[in-house]
């Protein structure tokens, strides 16, 4: 039955590689707190799922780009479950495949506030209930920041201001008994990569490229990055692990 951990809230639940890590967590005994932008029926499918697995899990809408209502939704998971043990960050803007030198300004603006920017607005709000809690932030990535993808700055840009605000709460916040980490994410058979196809922005080739370019020649699953998120959350497991990440990305970075 879920609930042993506390609840364990899930930025980004509603999305493919979200779902996956709500699914994990629910197994690994925690309940869930799921949140979305637009995917309200995506949410509600993951949120079913924890049920099954014997988790309680409640749904939330929230605009990371707005302060307030980032603030006003952890209140209401506080409500229905307390204090959390721990925050996962699994969310942000789909990212089109441009390069820099194509990309708008306006574009970068926008993707900095939803990705950085929003991940900002949920550390400031979710640091005096972690310190409550001794609670643990992991928060998800692009492992093209460790090997840089052509045409990926939309992802690596932001993604990079997350790595910085997570390690700067490990650094300033270990005293207070909170964990940070992140998990690096490569090709995964889920979330983005889904949508980019439907829009043609990527095609099969790409994706056996891709695939190729990593040592183990395969994309990942959703529940291998879930497993990752689940270890660096557990407090018995990774209670001494922090500032650090972990690189789910079929060996990509090598």
């Amino acid at each position: 039955m879920g609930g042993q951990h506390g609840v364990a809230v899930v930025v980004g639940g509603s999305g493919g590689i979200g779902a996956g890590i709500v699914a994990v967590l629910a197994r690994a005994g925690w309940n869930l707190a799921i949140t979305f932008r637009r995917g309200a029926d995506r949410a509600a499918a993951a949120a079913l799922q924890a049920r099954a697995a014997g988790a309680h899990a409640t749904v939330h809408a929230v605009d990371l780009a707005d302060d307030a209502a980032v603030q006003a939704m952890l209140h209401a998971v506080v409500s229905a479950h307390g204090v959390p043990g721990c925050i996962v960050y699994a969310a942000g803007p789909l990212v089109p495949q441009v390069h820099l030198s194509r990309t708008r300004p306006e574009q970068m603006r926008d993707h900095l506030i939803q990705d950085t920017l929003g991940f900002f607005h949920l550390v400031h709000a979710a640091i005096p209930l972690l310190r409550q809690g001794r609670g643990s932030l992991v928060a998800c990535m692009s492992a093209a920041q460790f090997r840089y993808a052509p045409a990926d700055g939309l992802s690596v840009v932001p993604k990079a201001g997350v790595m910085a605000l997570m390690l700067g709460v490990a650094r300033e916040e270990g005293r207070h008994g909170i964990r940070a980490n992140g998990v690096a994410i490569g090709l995964i058979e889920a979330g983005q990569r889904q949508e980019l196809e439907r829009l043609g922005q990527i095609d099969a080739a790409y994706l056996a490229a891709a695939a190729s370019a990593t040592p183990l020649r395969r994309a990942g699953r959703a529940e291998d990055v879930g497993e990752a998120v689940a270890f660096l959350a557990d407090p018995d497991r990774a209670g001494f692990v922090t500032g650090t990440v972990i690189r789910v990305d079929g060996g990509y970075s090598v």
